[in-house]
C-alpha cells in the first residue's frame, strides 16, 4: 500500500521533504548553516512568543510500559486535582507507544497497549480540556528499539500528527544516521569531525605554496588542538551530551590560514589529512574562504578513509577564488549542527505543509549533543540540553528513582548547574532550555529537594512536565502543593519570559552567570525579572549540610546584571522600600535595606522571594 494512502489530509502539488537515510542531505541553504545561527531568525516561520509548556509525560512514571488506560487515569488526575486549571495542559506519550515496525510505510498504535487508537485517545483527552503531546526520533528508530523513526518518513509522519491532532511533539536523537548518537553506529563519528589535517598546498596564479597547520595556522573556537605530531585534530563541535564541558562561548573549532594571493582569480587547494570514524577524527571536511560572517564554501562533503589517523594522502585538488591580498581560509566541520538542524527542520516543514495553521508545540530531545542552544531555536520550541535527568524510571506501581546530585547528567543539579548559565539562549523570541521533566514523586527526592526543583525550573523558564504517576498525589497533600503552588508558577509563566539569571554563587562570584560549576557545596542566588516590575530572587543551597554563612546582593548588583531586562529598573533602584512574599511560606515583610540577604538555609533547600518596589 502507498504510505500516502487513507490520509484525510490537505493535499498539496508539492510534496513535503524527507531526508536521506542513505547520506547526509546536502545544506545549500545558508539559513541552515553556521554562521546563520547567530542571526535570530527563526526558520520556516516558526511560531514564536510561547511560554514554556506545562503538563505530564509518560516516561518517568511508566517508561515503554504506559498503556492507554494509564494515560487516561493520567487526564483524568490532572483535571480532578486542579492542575489543569493552574496551566499544566499537555498529556504526552513517550516511547513505546507505537508497534515496533511500521505498517505500510505508517505510524501505528500498539494495539495491545493502545487499542483504541491515537485519535480516539486524542479525542479523549482534548474532551477533558487538555492537550495531546506525542514522541518521535529523528533517526531511523526510537530510543526503546522500535524501527519507526521519522528519518526518511517526515512527510507521512507529520500528517499522521496532525490526523491525530497532535498538539505536542517530542522528538529524540537516539539512532541519529549522521552523529554517533547513543544507539547510533560510533563510527558515524566520521561525519561530526574533519579529518586531523597537517598541511595545506596552494597553487595558481604563479603561487606555490605549503602552509603547515601547525606552524601557519590558527586555531579558532574551542576543541581543535595541535597535535605534537604536526598536524591539527578534533575539528569539530563538543559533543555537549554529558557534564563538563560548559555550554557558554564557541563550542566547535576550525584551522584558518592567511593566503596571500598574488591577484585575483581561481586557484587550487590540495589537503593533506588523514581520517578516520572516531572521536575527534572523522572524513567530513568543509573548506570556506571569507570569515563566519562572509564565507564562500567550497566544499563540504567526504574525504576518502585513510588506512589509518595517521597515515597521511593528499586530497583531491579543491578549487576557489581568492581576491588579490590577503585571504582566509578555514577548513571545518559545522556538520554536527546543521545536519542535526536540517533533520527537525524536516519535521516542521511536514507539520507545515500538513496543516499550516498547526499549533504543534516542538520539543527538541537531542540532549545538548550538538550544542541546541545554538540553533534549537530556529525551529524548536525547547530543547534539551543534556542526557536524560531520570535515574531509574518506574512502572505501573512503582515510581522509580531520581538523585539530588551525581557525577553525571541523572540528577537535579546536574541538569540545573548547566541550564542555569544559559539564560542568554532563552526567551520569547527564541525558546527555552528544558533540563528534562520533573522527577518530583520519585524515590530519592525528598519534599526539600522536591520544593527546590520546582522553583529551579519555574525560575529557568524550563518546560514544566510532570513525570509521576499523579494518582499518587491527593489534593492538599505535600506533593499536590508543591506541584500546585500558583505563586512558584507564575515566575515560569510570567508573560515577561525571562529566564533568572544567577548574579551570585558561593563558589565563583566574579562570574556567576557563566561560570559552569558543578560543585554542588555552594549557595546561589538567582534574580528572574517580571512583568509588572517585580523581580523573583531566590536563594538555593544546593549543599547536603545546612548553611549558616551569610549570603547577599544588593540593588545595585541586581540593576548591573539586569537592569536591561526589567520592566522599569529605575522605580525599582530608587525605590523607598519593598515588599518580600516567600513563595513558600506565605509570608510578607517589608524592607527599606537596599541588601537582601540570607544567614540559615537547611540542606537542599531554597527561599524564593517575590520583590515588589514600593
Amino acid at each position: 500500500m502507498d504510505k500516502f494512502m487513507n490520509m484525510n489530509l490537505i493535499s498539496t502539488s508539492v510534496p513535503a521533504r524527507v531526508t536521506s537515510r542513505t547520506a547526509p542531505d546536502e545544506i545549500s541553504d545558508p539559513d541552515y548553516r553556521f554562521p546563520a545561527f547567530s542571526n535570530g531568525q527563526v526558520l520556516l516561520n516558526k511560531k514564536q512568543g510561547r511560554l514554556p509548556a506545562m503538563g505530564w509525560n509518560s516516561w518517568n512514571a511508566f517508561g515503554s510500559k504506559n498503556n492507554e488506560t494509564l494515560t487516561k487515569a493520567m487526564a483524568d488526575a490532572m483535571v480532578d486535582l486542579g492542575l489543569a486549571d493552574l496551566g499544566y495542559k499537555y498529556v504526552v506519550l513517550d516511547d513505546g507507544c507505537y508497534k515496533s515496525e511500521r505498517v505500510d510505510g505508517l505510524l501505528s498504535n500498539e494495539t495491545i497497549k493502545f487499542p483504541s487508537g491515537f485519535k480516539a485517545l486524542s479525542d479523549y483527552i482534548h474532551g477533558k480540556g487538555l492537550k495531546f503531546g506525542m514522541y518521535n526520533d529523528i533517526g531511523t528508530h526510537l530510543c526503546a528499539g522500535s524501527a519507526v523513526g521519522t528519518c526518511g518518513f517526515e512527510d507521512v509522519d507529520t500528517m499522521s500528527y496532525i490526523d491525530w491532532e497532535v498538539d505536542f511533539i517530542k522528538v529524540d536523537n537516539c539512532y541519529y544516521l549522521w552523529d554517533n548518537a547513543t544507539f547510533s553506529d560510533a563510527t558515524n563519528a566520521k561525519y561530526s569531525y574533519a579529518p586531523n589535517i597537517r598541511s595545506i598546498t596552494v597553487m595558481g596564479e604563479e603561487l606555490n605554496v605549503t602552509l603547515n597547520a601547525v606552524k601557519d595556522g590558527v586555531l579558532r573556537g574551542q576543541g581543535a588542538s595541535k597535535n605534537s605530531g604536526d598536524y591539527v585534530t578534533n575539528i569539530g563541535t563538543f559533543d555537549g551530551t554529558n557534564v563538563g564541558i560548559t555550554p557558554v562561548g564557541d563550542r566547535w573549532g576550525e584551522l584558518e590560514f592567511t593566503v596571500n594571493a598574488p591577484a585575483s582569480g581561481n586557484y587550487a587547494i590540495t589537503v593533506n589529512y588523514a581520517s578516520g570514524e572516531e572521536n575527534g577524527t572523522g572524513c567530513w571536511l568543509q573548506l570556506a574562504v571569507g570569515n563566519a560572517e562572509n564565507e564562500t564554501r567550497y566544499f563540504d562533503n567526504m574525504l576518502p578513509l585513510t588506512p589509518s589517523t595517521a597515515d597521511f594522502a593528499d586530497s583531491e585538488e579543491i578549487t576557489v577564488t581568492f581576491m588579490k591580498g590577503e585571504n582566509i581560509l578555514r577548513l571545518m566541520n559545522h556538520r554536527r549542527q546543521e545536519n542535526t538542524l536540517n533533520s527537525y527542520a524536516a519535521l516542521l516543514e511536514g507539520l507545515n505543509k500538513a496543516d499550516p495553521n498547526h499549533d504543534v508545540v516542538f520539543s527538541i530531545c537531542e540532549w545538548g549533543k550538538t550544542q541546541p542552544h545554538n540553533w534549537g531555536y530556529k525551529v524548536g520550541d525547547s530543547w534539551r540540553i543534556l542526557n536524560d535527568i531520570t535515574f531509574r524510571v518506574g512502572s505501573d506501581g512503582d515510581p522509580g528513582s531520581a538523585e539530588w546530585s551525581s557525577n553525571h547528567t541523572a540528577s537535579i543539579t546536574s541538569q540545573y548547574s548547566k541550564a542555569v548559565i544559559m539564560d542568554e539562549f532563552a526567551g520569547l523570541d527564541k525558546g527555552w532550555n528544558d533540563p528534562d521533566m520533573l522527577v518530583i514523586g520519585m524515590n530519592g527526592i525528598t519534599t526539600t529537594m522536591s520544593k527546590t526543583h520546582m522553583t529551579m525550573w519555574c525560575m529557568m523558564n524550563a518546560p514544566i512536565m510532570l513525570g509521576l504517576d499523579l494518582r499518587r498525589v491527593a489534593k492538599g497533600d505535600e506533593l499536590w502543593m508543591i506541584l500546585a503552588n500558583q505563586d512558584v508558577i507564575a515566575l515560569n509563566q510570567d508573560p515577561l519570559g525571562i529566564q533568572a539569571k544567577r548574579i551570585y554563587c558561593s563558589i565563583d562570584n566574579a562570574n556567576p552567570d557563566t561560570a559552569y560549576i558543578t560543585n554542588t557545596n555552594r549557595v546561589d542566588i538567582l534574580v528572574k525579572p517580571l512583568a509588572n516590575g517585580d523581580i523573583a530572587l531566590s536563594f538555593i543551597n544546593l549543599g547536603d549540610a545546612r548553611d549558616t554563612k551569610a549570603h547577599s546582593v544588593d540593588v545595585r548588583r541586581i540593576i548591573d546584571y539586569l537592569g536591561r531586562k526589567m520592566m522599569d529598573a529605575d522605580k525599582f533602584k530608587h525605590a523607598a522600600s519593598y515588599c518580600l512574599k516567600d513563595l513558600w511560606t506565605g509570608e510578607v515583610t517589608t524592607t527599606t535595606s537596599r541588601t537582601f540577604s540570607i544567614t540559615d538555609i537547611d540542606a537542599y533547600d531554597n527561599v524564593t522571594l517575590r520583590v515588589t518596589p514600593v
